[in-house]
Order: C-alpha cells, then structure tokens, then sequence
C-alpha cells in the first residue's frame, strides 16, 4: 500500500518553516527526517508513525488513536503509530509532529559517510 499523499502534504506544510528537515522513502512510506535522524513517518500501512523516544512512548501511548510500532513482530522501541482518527484536524497533527521534532532535537545530527581521505562519499542510487 502507498502512503497517503495528503497527509504527507499535511506534514510538510507543518515543517515548511523547519531548518534541516529531509524526506526519504523508507519502510514502505514517506519518512521526514531532522539532521538526518527520522521523526515523522507517513506510513503505506496507514497511520503516522512518530519517534517520541524510549522515555515518552510509555505516556504517549494511553493516548487515543496510538499504538505501539511494531515491525517483523517485534516491538520497535521510541517509535508510537498514531492512528488517522487521531490526526485527523491540523492541530492534533502538529501535535503529533511537533513530538516527533521534539525527540529528533535530542539526537546527534547525522554526518555524511567519508572515506579514507576525509571526502564525503556520496550515496548510491538505486536503479529503478
């Protein structure tokens, strides 16, 4: 299943005005990432997963419409599904978002790969 594409509108008129934000197709969905450390998903199984980290995931997830994430049934720690119902006004959603930056701020950005010399190595493509 495809990621809803008007959600992923939704996000990122929400992250228009945030520095350093990138997308990525990754798991099936559309992943918004700060310094390169994702915290936003649109996912093609529906919903919106959201990092919220380890030490929220507890609280965030008596919230309605959340759900744990769960991937090769495994439960993937600091990351919570939000359920459409649960995003379904602009606010909740910003909310949702807002959470997920919040969490990614905490993380060390992400540097580029090098190689021996010290140059950055750029990624490969994949052919389609």
């Amino acid at each position: 299943m495809a990621f809803d594409p008007q959600t992923a509108d939704r996000v990122r008129w929400i992250l228009a005005d945030h520095p350093g934000i990138s997308e990525k197709k990754m798991f099936g969905g559309l992943a918004f990432l700060m310094g390169g450390a994702m915290c936003v998903s649109v996912s093609g199984r529906g919903g919106l997963p959201v990092r919220v980290g380890p030490d929220n995931r507890a609280r965030f997830v008596r919230e309605p419409h959340v759900q744990p994430v769960a991937m090769g049934g495994r439960a993937v720690v600091g990351f919570l599904r939000v359920m459409p119902d649960g995003y379904r006004t602009q606010p909740a959603l910003k909310k949702w978002v807002q959470r997920g930056l919040d969490y990614a701020a905490t993380l060390p950005a992400k540097s580029a790969k090098r190689n021996k010399a010290g140059r950055a190595v750029p990624k490969r493509r994949r052919a389609k």
